[in-house]
């Protein structure tokens, strides 16, 4: 089994998402993280999530999600040449005593302290998801209180954008904006 990153440009509407991962639990897959926010086109969302499975499984899914009106685009960047990122909060309890060995820590995997409190630390780290483990484990003999990780994001290295409506080369792709409700039969979206 292979962990596949899947990017799908979506229409930005109520139960899109739960209609996207009701795709993937009908064939047994668990989606390990997922991460949804705006697009560079106005009313698309870009929906970032990876799941294990093998590449024939994963395929047959994306061609199903295809059927869901409201999706636009669906990549698999797997075989693509990327960068990805996590973005990971992370609270650790931290007596004064303590405060000096944790700014170390932080200030070797070039994370911030984002709050001071009196008993504890708020640290923000941006990475890959190793470095964000690494981390985690060199926190935890402190007492990690409170954590939470945004999944992974991820885009394509280069000029080519295989994710966005016209795959970064201008072509002209079926796409109907949001608010102009569902196509006539006949039509092509």
């Amino acid at each position: 089994m292979t962990k596949h990153t899947i990017v799908a440009l979506v229409e930005d509407r109520p139960g899109v998402l739960n209609r996207i991962a009701s795709k993937w639990r009908q064939r047994g897959f668990n989606i390990e993280s997922l991460a949804v926010g705006h697009s560079e086109m106005a009313g698309l969302s870009r929906m970032t999530f990876t799941v294990d499975g093998t590449t024939t499984d994963v395929d047959q899914v994306t061609k199903q999600m295809y059927k869901l009106i409201e999706v636009v685009k669906v990549t698999d960047l797997t075989e693509h040449d990327m960068v990805h990122r996590e973005l990971a909060l992370v609270k650790v309890a931290a007596n004064p005593q303590q405060r000096s060995a944790i700014i170390e820590i932080v200030d070797i995997f070039r994370a911030k302290i984002v709050d001071v409190a009196p008993e504890s630390l708020i640290i923000e780290v941006t990475g890959t998801e190793d470095k964000i483990d690494a981390i985690f484990e060199m926190l935890r003999p402190y007492g990690i209180k409170e954590l939470v990780r945004t999944g992974r994001i991820a885009m394509t290295r280069g000029a080519a954008a295989p994710t966005s409506v016209d795959g970064g080369k201008g072509e002209h792709h079926r796409y109907r904006p949001a608010g102009e409700g569902k196509p006539k039969v006949g039509s092509l979206l």
